[in-house]
């Protein structure tokens, strides 16, 4: 792969969804949860909860021991979830059970050493075999991710990188021009958590990467009211939601998470 070559996006679950999502005159809902949360068997279920209440994609995160960029809600499940005995492989157990109960795309967001650590290549391979579409990598840079590039395409996996408003324009080009599947777009400097108003910022920044070339742009941190997913879908193509699922399925379990999800879903829907 060139530096320069937009990577293709023609083989991509998530594109695909997000683009009949705009096709509809909307944009898509990205609903994350960890697995392992509060256990293996009730993630999976929760993940095909959102499936279920209007969420096209899921996006399932890794538990890390140092978890810099999540919030406290997020740390809190992700902290449980080790607790619970929770370990890489069964990432892959997760997205194998998920995707044979739903066709929503299902993409896992990580911290890279995890991957490094279990093999990059075996990682991808396993992942793929599992019916995974592709990984969100928030501490991995563009330009020191060939290993992940070389093996995310052998597997024909999307490979999500991140833009902040603080990145250069160099650097978003690099984000634009490896991502397959959509560019993570962060709307606040700093952790993950739901906010009473989604920074200004994201607007700012994505216009940014349609500049740059962008297919998608997918903005997260921070959405947690069906007006805000309306809000950030009237210039991006993506809205990403975690804290506010997870917290629901912390305090209510799967019933609760499922009105949440088809509340915060709405904010989605075509009004005519």
């Amino acid at each position: 792969m060139t530096d320069t070559a937009p990577a293709a996006e023609t083989g991509s679950k998530v594109a695909a969804a997000i683009r009949a999502r705009r096709d509809a005159g909307s944009g898509a809902v990205i609903g994350y949860l960890p697995v392992g949360f509060p256990d293996l068997q009730t993630s999976i279920d929760a993940a095909v909860t959102l499936a279920e209440n209007g969420v096209d994609v899921i996006e399932l995160g890794v538990p890390y021991s140092d978890p810099v960029m999540d919030g406290p809600v997020i740390q809190a499940a992700t902290q449980r979830a080790l607790a619970e005995g929770f370990r890489v492989r069964d990432v892959f157990t997760a997205v194998r059970e998920i995707t044979s109960r739903t066709t929503v795309p299902v993409v896992v967001m990580t911290y890279w050493n995890p991957v490094e650590q279990y093999g990059v290549q075996r990682f991808a391979d396993d992942l793929a075999a599992a019916g995974g579409a592709g990984l969100i990598t928030p501490d991995l840079i563009p330009d020191e991710a060939g290993a992940w590039l070389a093996a995310s395409e052998a597997a024909d996996l999307d490979r999500v990188f991140l833009a902040a408003p603080s990145s250069s324009d160099a650097r978003l080009r690099q984000s634009v021009e490896r991502s397959r599947g959509f560019v993570y777009t962060v709307s606040t400097m700093g952790i993950t958590g739901a906010r009473t108003d989604v920074d200004s910022a994201a607007h700012t920044l994505v216009d940014r990467l349609r500049a740059a070339g962008v297919e998608n742009a997918c903005v997260g941190l921070g959405i947690s009211t069906a007006q805000q997913v309306r809000e950030v879908l009237e210039y991006a193509d993506g809205a990403i939601i975690g804290s506010a699922f997870v917290r629901a399925l912390g305090e209510g379990g799967l019933v609760r998470l499922a009105e949440v999800a088809a509340d915060l879903s709405s904010g989605a829907d075509v009004r005519a």
